[in-house]
């Protein structure tokens, strides 16, 4: 079952929405509703790129109960073109081959599946940008 935290969510987790302050030109993702730079409470959607640059890695080997099938995986922080830093999964590559500094895209991609219930959740990975 989805909650109303999922639909609000939908935004930033499907079309990578962030919140630009409308005084000092922050970028924030997720969007806040106070600018943590100047206190304005006034933003415009600004879309994200979807290219940056890996900053830093580690790789998961004893995964949680929901993940240990795909283990042992990456996650990385990246920079993206226009400064903002997301993390997520870093797939389609051997995780022995990440190294910072990796140009990486972001993609769609399913993240888990509820066993239970079999709903599938989506949101972003970055893949090489090479692949």
């Amino acid at each position: 079952m989805y909650s109303a935290r999922d639909w609000r969510e939908y935004p930033r987790r499907y079309r990578l929405e962030a919140g630009k302050c409308k005084k000092c030109g922050k970028i924030l993702f997720p969007a806040r509703l106070i600018c943590p730079k100047c206190g304005a409470r006034e933003f415009e959607t600004e879309m994200l790129p979807d290219t940056g640059k890996v900053l830093t890695f580690t790789v998961i080997r004893t995964a949680p109960s929901q993940f240990t099938d795909i283990a042992p995986y990456a996650i990385a922080i990246a920079e993206l073109t226009n400064g903002v830093k997301l993390t997520a999964q870093l797939v389609d590559c051997d995780v022995n081959t990440v190294k910072v500094g990796m140009e990486v895209r972001i993609e769609f991609r399913r993240v888990q599946t509820d066993a239970y219930s079999g709903i599938l959740s989506y949101g972003y990975k970055f893949v090489p940008k090479w692949y």
